[in-house]
């Protein structure tokens, strides 16, 4: 083989990876934490305050069984009326995202079931308010 030959087989070889690159970047999926962030990011400074509102209380602790997720509120907000939302926010596939409203029992506990949900690593972020303060928590948590 002369070294025509295998120039022209360099410049093929140089075009076919340039090939599979573009394919490559035209079918991958790339999903944002959120559609809005730009909105999100300029109402931030109301979550740096949720958060330090959070901090000031006990903490929320996120136990799993078989079957449930269990999210307990701080003790201090057992039985005072809350109302938030639970987002179960997956890093890796947005398809995977969950929502839920905060409908806590008189003891400040929550039940998700697990069938609901995809097994694999997840971000809970947890925002809530009571007739006095708003708070925002994030936990990560492996569903199994």
């Amino acid at each position: 083989m002369n070294w025509g030959n295998k120039l022209i087989l360099v410049f093929v070889i140089f075009a076919l990876m340039i090939g599979l690159l573009v394919y490559k970047s035209v079918n991958t999926k790339y999903d944002l934490v959120s559609k809005d962030y730009y909105k999100d990011e300029l109402r931030y400074q109301d979550k740096i305050d949720q958060i330090k509102n959070a901090n000031a209380i006990s903490a929320v602790s996120i136990l799993q069984d078989n079957s449930n997720l269990i999210i307990q509120l701080p003790k201090e907000q057992s039985g005072t009326a809350t109302q938030g939302e639970i987002w179960l926010y997956c890093k890796t596939d947005a398809d995977n995202d969950m929502k839920f409203n905060l409908q806590t029992d008189s003891s400040g506990q929550q039940l998700i079931d697990k069938k609901k949900l995809h097994k694999g690593a997840y971000q809970l972020k947890l925002s809530w308010e009571t007739t006095k303060e708003k708070f925002y928590n994030e936990h990560d948590i492996l569903i199994k």
